[in-house]
Parts: structure tokens; sequence; C-alpha cells
């Protein structure tokens, strides 16, 4: 399990979406500081969120996060984009920069934070899935979420020596900008944060955080024809 009462968060893509969510959850559980960030942050009203800007694909950005943000104890993968169309529809060169926001960059805030993480007692890392992870028909964002969830299953052995509790979330169509035109049941955004905390607070490794999710978790042990979405 990991204390969120007097912890400091980071949450990428932060300040919008899942991940404003998040940080009001964390804050909400008494989390006393969560560093939000974005490409380009705005100002916020309340002291306990502070603001940083970080562009995942470069290096650089991320190292200097590390320095604005050396006492975190909880980092929340969040940020990721996506891009129309199926896998024959996008250029090579597309899917490649899609993969390096989703799953590198993932990996590369999640380099520079486990030793801060390990100084700091363990901590937790969560990584934002999605049921795309296992839902084929998602083209290159399906793809990038099935390597995230590779990724963080990996990183979960490689971190346990430490004492960090890492975490997979799935979820399904959530109300968020990235999903607002489509015409479909949407989960509340709170309602997954909330999920997310309590599971860091139980010491659990996996969020399944609807029932679709629940649904296609399942039908992981079945034909991969039972994968489609429609």
């Amino acid at each position: 399990m990991t204390e969120i009462k007097g912890a400091r968060a980071l949450v990428t893509g932060g300040q919008r979406g899942l991940g404003e969510a998040f940080a009001a959850a964390l804050l909400e559980a008494g989390a006393e500081t969560v560093y939000v960030t974005a490409r380009h942050p705005g100002p916020s009203a309340d002291p306990r969120l502070v603001p940083l800007a970080l562009e995942v694909t470069d290096e650089a950005s991320v190292a200097r996060l590390t320095e604005q943000a050396p006492d975190v104890d909880i980092v929340i993968n969040n940020a990721g984009a996506t891009i129309p169309g199926g896998l024959l529809d996008n250029g090579v060169a597309d899917v490649a920069h899609l993969f390096d926001i989703n799953v590198l960059g993932a990996l590369r805030v999640t380099r520079a934070f486990a030793p801060v993480l390990a100084r700091r007692g363990g901590g937790a890392l969560v990584n934002v899935h999605s049921v795309l992870s296992w839902a084929s028909g998602a083209g290159a964002y399906g793809a990038s979420k099935a390597a995230l969830w590779s990724l963080t299953n990996s990183l979960r052995g490689e971190l346990a020596g430490q004492g960090t509790q890492v975490v997979g979330v799935h979820l399904g169509y959530t109300d968020t900008d990235m999903v607002r035109p489509l015409d479909v049941p949407k989960n509340d955004p709170r309602d997954v944060a909330a999920q997310v905390v309590e599971a860091l607070l139980k010491g659990e490794s996996e969020v399944l955080a609807d029932e679709v999710t629940r649904h296609f978790k399942a039908a992981l042990s079945g034909p991969v024809e039972g994968l489609a979405v429609a």
C-alpha cells in the first residue's frame, strides 16, 4: 500500500481531463503537494498544485522535471496522445511518434523518477493504459497502449526490490477532451481517479475501471476474435 496523506505526487498531463481528476483526488486523500505537468502549463489558484512544463519526448525536459520535483512519492503517467485511423492509414513516422509519446514518454518519466521513489522509501508508479490495450480495432493508439501495458508489467518486477507499488489502470471511454466528440457512454473521470486512489491505499496492482474493461480482460483467455471492438 502507498500512504497518500502528506505525500507529494506527480501527475503528467495533470491540468485537464483525467489528469486533473487524479490531482483533485490525491489532494482530497491528503496529499501535501501535486505537481501537474503540461507542455504549456497554466497557473493554479490552489497553492498545493504546482504546474510544471514537460515534454515527455524530450530527455532534457524530463531531466529538468526531476530537478523541479525532487521529493515525489507517487508518479502518475497520464500524459498521452492519439491519432485517428487504422495502422495502415497512417505513416510509420506518425505511428512511431505516437509510441514515443505514449510508451517511451512514460518510460522516460519512470526511469527519471525511479531513483527518487527509491530515496523516498518506494512510493508508487501508476501507468494509465486503456481497455484498448486488449481490444483490437483502435489502430496505433491501441497498439501503443498494449505496449505500455507490457512495459508496466515488466516494471512491476524491476521496481519490486525498491518497494515501489506499480499500478496499471485500464478504462474505457472517459469524459475527457480526447473522446468528448464521440457519442458513446463515458466514465466520469472523478470516479476513475477515486478507484486509483483506493488501489494505492489497498496496495493493489491493477484497476479495471468499468464493465467494458472487465469484459475484455476476461476475453483474453478466449479466441482472439472476441477481442474486436465494434
